[in-house]
């Protein structure tokens, strides 16, 4: 009896894909399509967030790599063994910062012809072709990078974050020392010296080099205060260091290559860097907080702040960094209080908000695109 027949004994109806991949499973078939289709859909996902977010580069690459991990073909074997990563590891854009990187590296010629941040003119005619020509030819080399984690030390965010900044500044009336989890090459920890406009508000230097247009759809944030960062510190499990040859290149990897304002504010971010020193530890979130809220900090606002992390933590990492902040919480005082900053994902929004101790008073602030714009200023 060939297997479409057993099929048919053991089903006694009609068949549909559904139950013959389900009937065939014994066989071994469907636990080797079931993987491709985990991994494909997940790129397909992907592709449809980045054509709605503007870039149609990565909208027609992803759909591509989709098409050719259902064939077995290069994609999946850069791919193949990733099905069970988390969803939150973020694994399409994993890729595709590792193709980029190939690229910015100079190691795919053919295809920076297409890629805006390599001077290309962003076409994708025929650009489905040099891609998994591309793939083929660094097949190895990419199931390397693609283990690395996504590292987008997005300076926008910066933006959504300022008003709690300011908050805290204006409710202690102390400086402030600011402490970054997850921080990446601690971009954002220099945010007291980037210029800030919205429409007809403005915060910061106008001679900064580091320039966030914000649009503004509701609310105004505080931008009336003015404050001083006394100490800037981050920790990150990988950091990278902006100064040298290397943490850029990976850097402006993980930034889409047909977004060309994210990577000019990017360039000059890292450029700031540069000359403002602002150490990032290595380091697990939890047990690097408890060694640095050990004892209040009399005399300064002491705030810790990340921006689209949850995600990558992990239920026990979150549970461990919500403790460690409930019990610097408790010990915090009038003269060394303590505030935890927050940006985090909720589908396609951002939610920023505010916990302030002493006391523990959580405000909702806004909500913000997760590239830090479009804002909407909730709280009052």
């Amino acid at each position: 009896m060939n297997i479409l027949s057993d099929l048919k004994w053991k089903l006694r109806r009609p068949l549909d894909p559904g139950r013959v991949l389900s009937a065939i499973g014994d066989n071994g078939v469907a636990k080797r399509i079931r993987p491709r289709r985990v991994i494909s859909r997940r790129l397909r996902e992907k592709a449809s967030y980045c054509r709605a977010k503007g870039s149609r580069l990565y909208g027609v690459l992803l759909e591509r790599a989709a098409e050719d991990v259902e064939r077995g073909g290069p994609c999946w074997e850069v791919l193949r063994g990733h099905e069970g990563d988390p969803r939150g590891s973020a694994l399409p854009l994993r890729f595709m910062g590792s193709v980029h990187r190939l690229v910015l590296a100079g190691r795919a010629p053919a295809l920076a012809r297409h890629y805006p941040s390599c001077g290309g003119q962003g076409g994708v005619e025929g650009i489905g072709a040099v891609f998994l020509e591309v793939i083929a030819e660094q097949v190895e080399e990419l199931r390397d990078l693609v283990n690395h984690p996504v590292q987008t030390n997005e300076v926008g965010r910066s933006g959504a974050l300022l008003g709690g900044f300011l908050l805290e500044a204006r409710r202690t009336g102390l400086p402030l020392r600011v402490l970054e989890i997850g921080a990446s090459a601690g971009l954002n920890l220099r945010w007291d010296l980037f210029r800030y406009e919205a429409g007809d508000l403005a915060w910061g230097d106008p001679s900064s080099p580091v320039r966030i247009d914000l649009e503004l759809k509701a609310g105004r944030p505080p931008f009336d205060v003015l404050t001083q960062v006394v100490e800037r510190r981050g920790c990150d499990r990988a950091p990278i260091d902006p100064g040298s040859a290397q943490g850029r290149l990976t850097l402006m990897s993980y930034v889409w290559p047909d977004q060309p304002a994210r990577l000019a504010l990017l360039r000059s971010a890292i450029d700031l860097a540069e000359r403002v020193p602002a150490p990032v530890d290595q380091a697990d979130g939890p047990a690097w907080l408890a060694r640095q809220l050990d004892e209040p900090r009399q005399g300064v606002a002491t705030i810790v702040f990340h921006s689209i992390l949850m995600q990558f933590l992990g239920r026990s990492g979150r549970a461990g960094l919500q403790e460690e902040m409930g019990r610097a919480g408790r010990e915090a005082r009038e003269d060394a209080p303590l505030a935890w900053l927050r940006m985090e994902s909720a589908g396609r929004v951002a939610e920023v908000s505010l916990t302030t101790w002493p006391g523990g008073e959580t405000r909702g602030l806004a909500e913000a695109g997760l590239y830090g714009t479009p804002l909407h200023w909730l709280a009052h």
